[in-house]
């Protein structure tokens, strides 16, 4: 689930939406939070409920002994079929961890009695319970990043923490203005980019109420790969600045270390040339201040390679400009492909109405095999025409097959 600056969070309160039998098991049902179905054993919960959710990919602190019963499964949470059953993530109670259930509100109580609701940002328990992804590679490539203004503000904490800074660090003037006088280049280069929204987004499972919107979609492949953000800003003088940026780090050269061997977001930047596309983007838009093309690295070393092919290769997914925002996806496959030879996602479907359970739209995503390779499809993200809305649809056979 994602939280308001728009993170992911791994472990939070939830309520108990329904319980289902399991045929042919007495011991075990299967709990139903959103679109998530989680195995537990029988008289564990009640509709209604409020308990701990962990999502699947994430992993849980051996130092706690409330998961010592996941020490054989080295504590990480995965998609898992039990009982002939697709299980995905943890369900715990609050009392596992000698905490306390709200029973006026929906919610729990911790140990510092501290309240966490399941309707509001109290929910999240990622840090409080010290839960982190599964994958060390995902740790790096998608640990919050901190911008220019953030780093500028820790160097001097007695002025930032003025009623009047505090002011003025809520407008755009006035961060410029502060960092004029207590900025660094350095923290200019590697800052991110400030109008720069990051990729991340948000699983049907966490949002079932969407499938009530019947207008028509656009449903994308899906691609496995690390998320890849190009982006450039006028600025005075007719000069222009240009980011490249991974999920959440802005990598100022191609010399600069990231996770890979090798810098892979300095290559399709090369690779595409992505200096001059936004460059010339931007000269033929003079109403514009920005622009930004956001997609998916993927290949060799990344991920599992699911796609088998040697060395890398990109592909864009959004096109956004300062006076627009996100394009249609269908727009941008056209120009930036027929104009710039910018390979963009497969769209599988440019009209497409949603389903009404996520049951209906799992099996749209298994339905077809992937167009890139032919083989099963990670899945499917779905897109409002203006942009507006997304989501996405991960098949759970596809994360049994390579990410369990």
């Amino acid at each position: 689930m994602l939280n308001s600056k728009q993170e992911r969070e791994l472990a939070y309160v939830v309520i108990i939406d329904g319980i289902e039998p399991i045929p042919g098991y007495d011991r075990v049902e299967t709990a139903i939070i959103g679109g998530w179905h989680v195995i537990v054993q029988k008289g564990q919960f009640q509709i209604g409920d409020p308990a701990i959710y962990f999502e699947i990919d994430s992993k849980v602190p051996s130092t706690n002994p409330a998961f010592a019963f996941l020490e054989k499964r080295n504590y990480k949470i995965k998609t898992l079929k039990m009982c002939k059953t697709i299980s995905q993530g943890l369900l715990m109670h609050a009392s596992d961890f000698g905490w306390h259930i709200i029973e006026e509100r929906d919610g729990i109580i911790d140990n510092n009695d501290k309240f966490h609701y399941a309707d509001d940002e109290s929910r999240f328990l990622t840090k409080i319970l010290g839960v982190t992804y599964a994958d060390a590679e995902d740790n790096q490539r998608k640990a919050p990043s901190m911008d220019k203004y953030k780093k500028m503000a820790q160097r001097h904490p007695a002025i930032f923490s003025k009623p009047f800074v505090r002011w003025f660090m809520r407008r755009q003037w006035g961060k410029d203005l502060m960092f004029l006088f207590f900025g660094k280049a350095k923290d200019k280069k590697n800052g991110w980019p400030s109008w720069v929204q990051k990729t991340d987004e948000e699983r049907i499972e966490n949002m079932p109420w969407i499938l009530k919107n019947k207008d028509p979609w656009i449903a994308t492949e899906k691609i496995d790969g690390s998320s890849t953000t190009f982006t450039m800003k006028r600025k005075k003088f007719g000069k222009k600045e240009f980011y490249v940026c991974s999920r959440n780090v802005c990598f100022d050269s191609i010399d600069k270390p990231c996770y890979y061997d090798t810098n892979i977001y300095w290559e399709m930047a090369e690779k595409y040339h992505m200096f001059n596309v936004l460059s010339d983007i931007l000269d033929k838009m003079p109403e514009i201040e920005w622009v930004t093309i956001q997609g998916e690295t993927y290949g060799e070393g990344v991920q599992r390679n699911t796609y088998d092919i040697k060395g890398h290769d990109f592909m864009a997914f959004n096109l956004i400009t300062s006076n627009k925002g996100r394009w249609n996806s269908a727009v941008m496959k056209s120009w930036l492909e027929t104009t710039y030879s910018i390979p963009c996602v497969p769209i599988l479907d440019s009209a497409f109405i949603l389903p009404d359970t996520v049951e209906e739209l799992r099996a749209y995503v298994n339905s077809e095999p992937s167009t890139v390779n032919h083989k099963i499809k990670e899945g499917v993200v779905f897109r409002t025409q203006d942009g507006v809305q997304s989501f996405k649809c991960v098949s759970p056979e596809y994360l049994l097959k390579y990410h369990s």
